[in-house]
């Protein structure tokens, strides 16, 4: 796909579109921007054992699209801390994000990459992600040279607020990216995007901690002690389902081993 940098490219005029929670669409985005075809996105289609016994192993992450329900009416002080359309080094660094390798901010200009952006959080943060690490090439997430390998490369001693404005200024990011929001059903969230309401986060276990990756929190949430990232995960979305935290409107998908490969 040939990169062509019209004004509609510049980062800052770009209008990142909404994607489809469709695991299709995003095992070919994230395959042609430098996923390793040995992986894949899957989908989980129920919380039964039964169900969740068909998913192939081992599990390096997930993502959740969810429909958060509104919370208990702000104070002005808390509506300030948590203004996301500026991202500033104050608000983005914490001893939380040591729990991570790689965590990056949302703004509001990547209001709608929050589907892209979960992705990152779940590949990156696996133990072979490093496309230049000692690692089997059979094992490796990321393609060496792809435009994946080039955004960790550049951003790997970064701030979480400067991750953010990499990304909205990452050219070669927003032309697949806008060319697989025109994939399935998401061209028709395109072009209602006012009325987009769900938004992805990823569940990633590192150091035993199930740790909720959200651009738009200012560090990593760490939920609890965990192994299973599959179970923790459905385990916290119930809770949150009982809590009425988010609605029954959700969908969950997995990184995982390509079964067709």
């Amino acid at each position: 796909l040939e990169i062509k940098k019209d004004k509609e490219s510049v980062g800052v005029l770009f209008d990142w579109p909404p994607l489809e929670s469709n695991p299709q669409v995003f095992t070919e985005y994230l395959h042609v921007i430098g996923l390793s075809p040995n992986y894949e996105i899957g989908e989980v289609f129920g919380f039964d054992e039964e169900l969740l016994a068909f998913i192939p192993q081992p599990i390096y992450g997930i993502i959740v699209a969810l429909e958060r329900l509104p919370k208990k009416k702000k104070t002005k002080e808390e509506k300030i801390n948590n203004d996301n359309s500026v991202i500033t080094e104050s608000n983005s660094s914490s001893s939380n994000t040591k729990n991570v390798k790689f965590f990056m901010r949302q703004s509001g200009t990547l209001d709608n990459a929050c589907g892209i952006i979960a992705c990152l959080h779940a590949i990156l943060n696996n133990d072979n992600n490093n496309a230049d690490g000692d690692v089997d090439n059979n094992c490796r997430l990321i393609r060496p040279d792809s435009v994946l390998h080039k955004f960790q490369s550049r951003t790997e001693s970064q701030t979480p607020a400067q991750r953010c404005v990499a990304l909205e200024q990452d050219i070669e990011f927003q032309t697949y990216h806008k060319k697989f929001a025109s994939k399935g059903q998401s061209q028709t969230i395109l072009s209602k995007q006012d009325d987009v309401k769900h938004h992805f986060v990823a569940f990633v276990v590192h150091d035993g901690l199930l740790l909720e990756l959200d651009g738009t929190k200012n560090t990593p949430n760490v939920i609890g002690e965990c192994q299973d990232v599959l179970r923790g995960t459905i385990a916290e979305v119930q809770r949150r389902l009982l809590a009425k935290e988010v609605t029954e409107s959700l969908s969950m998908m997995t990184l995982q081993i390509n079964t067709q490969n």
